[in-house]
């Protein structure tokens, strides 16, 4: 019966393969709406004020690491508790296939969150006649509270799993 109930659970990792797929939908989704405002950018290019070039720029950047966060998350959160990814070599490998257990996974997301919010506060720093002292007060304590956040789990890591990951793997190289 124990066998059973170890096998079932182990088998069970397999239903996380359909979120990861979805997940692959959504660069679909990111990659229609990172190319509608580029070609509205392109589009209007004559007419649109460098304020509102930088503020389109800035989200085509945002889009974009959220889709590299999508597809950092989908690979790394599928080899460690799906199935390993059968890549050869010499096929366009991305090099930190198989190097990011879920605790650097969850600094390089943490990481990528400060990098969105950073975006996000540039782009109201550029609005900033737009947008109320209040509210950009907020802006800034909520971008803070995620660069702490960032900090201490960076901190909390090194502290609990630094010994256990030993020297020269995927921490040092990225």
């Amino acid at each position: 019966m124990e066998r059973l109930v170890e096998r079932l659970l182990y088998g069970s990792r397999w239903l996380l393969a359909p979120i990861y797929l979805g997940l692959s939908l959504t660069l679909l989704v990111l990659g229609v709406k990172f190319f509608q405002e580029l070609w509205h950018l392109l589009s209007h290019i004559l007419e649109t004020s460098e304020e509102n070039m930088i503020l389109v720029v800035l989200a085509l950047i945002d889009l974009s690491l959220v889709a590299s966060l999508v597809v950092m998350v989908m690979f790394s959160g599928y080899e460690n508790f799906v199935s390993r990814l059968n890549v050869q070599e010499g096929d366009d490998k991305l090099d930190w296939l198989g190097k990011l257990d879920a605790g650097t996974l969850k600094l390089k997301v943490a990481a990528s969150i400060v990098a969105i919010s950073s975006i996000h506060l540039l782009q109201a720093f550029v609005n900033i006649p737009q947008i109320p002292n209040d509210k950009l007060m907020w802006y800034v304590i909520i971008h803070l509270t995620f660069v702490v956040s960032a900090v201490m789990m960076g901190v909390l890591d090194k502290m609990a799993f630094a010994s256990h990951r030993g020297s020269g793997g995927a921490d040092e190289k990225h």
